[in-house]
C-alpha cells in the first residue's frame, strides 16, 4: 500500500539524497513532533539536537518544528519524510499503523512484564526487524531509527468507577485512536470503542461521550483530564507506549560514515532521554491526580491476569488481520523471551 501511496515521491526524495550528499558537511535537519515542550517527545529531541550539534563541531544543525507546523497528521508526516520535506519525525504506533500497520505489536496487551523488559527489547535487534521491513514497504524512503517512549504504560481510566477486572469495563464508552487494534483490544473487555482526536478528549470526557480512555499519568495530567471528571486509574500496564523515530533514509544515506555514526549516536542518547523521562515525570503526576481526588488501584497478580486472560483473541485477530502480523509477532515474542530470561539471570547473579 505504502509503495503505491509514496511512488509518485520516490523522485523527489531521490533528490533530496543527492543535495544531501552535495552540501555533507553543512547539514540542517528538519525534526518535528505533533506535541508539546511538556512531553517527552520534546525531551527526545532537546537531547538528540545538543547532542549532534556539539559531536559534529556544528557541521549538523538541528532545526525543531513542535506541533504542526510542518505536517499534522501521521500519514502527512511520513509522507514528508518520503519525499525529503521533513528529515525526522516521531510517531506512536497508532499514527503510523495505516503504512505501517505490524508496528502496533507494541500495543498488543501485557505481552512485557516491566520497564527493564520493553527497554531491551527497544535496544536489541527487534527494531532492526521493524526497520527492515518499514524500508522494504516504503520503496527504501522511510527508516526506522529508534524506538523510545512516550508517557510510560497504558493504563485504563475513567469517569465512573473503579476497575479491578474486565467485567468492570463492560459497556464504558472507551476511548481510542482511529486504528483497529486498540478497537479490538476495547472490544474484548467488553468496552464500547470510541474512536476520538486527541485534542478533543478533554470535552468528549466532559460531557459524557465518552467515559474512559487508556493512557499514561503523564498524558493525563498534562491535558488535565480531572478537571473533565477523569476520577479512576486501574494500573494494569497493558501496553507499553512507544514513540517510533522516523528518518528519511535519503537524507541519511546520503551523509558521511562519521555523520551517520554522530546521528546514530544521537539517537540512541534521545532514546535513553525518553525511557528516562516518563519514570521522573510521573512521579509528580502521580502525586497530582490523587490531589486532585483521583483514585489509583493497583491490581493483583489473579486481576491482571484475569485482564490478560480477556485480551486474548486479540492476539488471533493481530496474526489473521494484520499485514505481516504473525511473523512480527513471532519475532516480538522471542525478543521479549530473550529479554526475559537475561534480565532475570541479571537479577539472580545480582543477588549472590
Amino acid at each position: 500500500m505504502l509503495k503505491k501511496t509514496l511512488k509518485s515521491l520516490m523522485l523527489a526524495s531521490l533528490l533530496a539524497g543527492t543535495a544531501g550528499a552535495a552540501m555533507a558537511q553543512d547539514i540542517t535537519l528538519r525534526a518535528t513532533a505533533n506535541s508539546n515542550e511538556n512531553d517527552e517527545d520534546y525531551d527526545g529531541l532537546v537531547v538528540f539536537k545538543n547532542y549532534v550539534e556539539n559531536a559534529s563541531n556544528g557541521a549538523i544543525a538541528v532545526e525543531l518544528f513542535i506541533g504542526t507546523q510542518l505536517c499534522a497528521k501521521g500519514e502527512e508526516c511520513l509522507a514528508g519524510v518520503a519525499d525529503g520535506s521533513i528529515d525526522i519525525y516521531i510517531s506512536t504506533s497508532g499514527g503510523a499503523a495505516g503504512i505501517f500497520p505490524y508496528i502496533q505489536v507494541l500495543d498488543l496487551p501485557y505481552l512485557m512484564s516491566d520497564d527493564r523488559v520493553a527497554e531491551d527489547v527497544l535496544t536489541g535487534d527487534f527494531v532492526r526487524f521493524l526497520r527492515a521491513k518499514a524500508l522494504a514497504d516504503s520503496d527504501n524512503t522511510i527508516r526506522l531509527m529508534t524506538v523510545g517512549n512516550t508517557g510510560g504504560w497504558r493504563n485504563y481510566a475513567n469517569t465512573k468507577k473503579r476497575v479491578t477486572g474486565p467485567g468492570d469495563l463492560a459497556g464504558l464508552k472507551m476511548r481510542t485512536v482511529p486504528a483497529d487494534l486498540p478497537q479490538e483490544s476495547a472490544r474484548a473487555v467488553g468496552a464500547a470503542p470510541t474512536p476520538i482526536a486527541w485534542p478533543e478528549l478533554f470535552t468528549s470526557l466532559q460531557t459524557g461521550v465518552v467515559e474512559g480512555t487508556a493512557n499514561g499519568i503523564t498524558d493525563i495530567m498534562n491535558m488535565k483530564f480531572p478537571d473533565a471528571g477523569l476520577k479512576y486509574l486501574t494500573l494494569d500496564g497493558h501496553s507499553y507506549m512507544g514513540a517510533f523515530w522516523w528518518m528519511s533514509n535519503a537524507r541519511f544515506t546520503g551523509m558521511t560514515d562519521d555523520q551517520k555514526r554522530v546521528v546514530l549516536d544521537g539517537f540512541a542518547a534521545l532514546q535513553q532521554a525518553t525511557f528516562a523521562s516518563p519514570k521522573r515525570k510521573e512521579i509528580q503526576a502521580y502525586a497530582d491526580f490523587k490531589a486532585a481526588g483521583g483514585d489509583i488501584y493497583v491490581p493483583t497478580p489473579a486481576e491482571k491476569e484475569a485482564f490478560a486472560a480477556a485480551v486474548a483473541p486479540v492476539m488471533a485477530w493481530f496474526t489473521s488481520s494484520v499485514n505481516g502480523g504473525q511473523e512480527t509477532l513471532d519475532a516480538f515474542n522471542a525478543a521479549v523471551a530473550a529479554s526475559t530470561a537475561k534480565i532475570a539471570a541479571e537479577r539472580t547473579a545480582d543477588m549472590q
